[in-house]
């Protein structure tokens, strides 16, 4: 399966029988981010985590649903 990064638009070939292969191919909703971007974004993250100012917005689970 051929996909293309979402960030840098790299094309990388998938095994077809692989579970990321699977997931992209059954849930188009998923994206592919190649391994270059995706360990760029994890040390960006913890460098902003790491200054004190990053805060993590969760969906709140007691917000009343009218």
């Amino acid at each position: 399966m051929l996909v293309k990064c979402i960030i840098c638009e790299k094309k990388v070939m998938l095994d077809d029988d692989s579970p990321l292969a699977k997931r992209l191919r059954n849930r188009p909703i998923h994206t592919y981010t190649c391994d270059e971007c995706y360990k760029r974004i994890g040390e960006r993250t913890r460098e902003r985590w790491a200054t004190g100012k990053f805060t993590l917005h969760l969906p709140s689970l007691n917000k009343k649903s009218n």
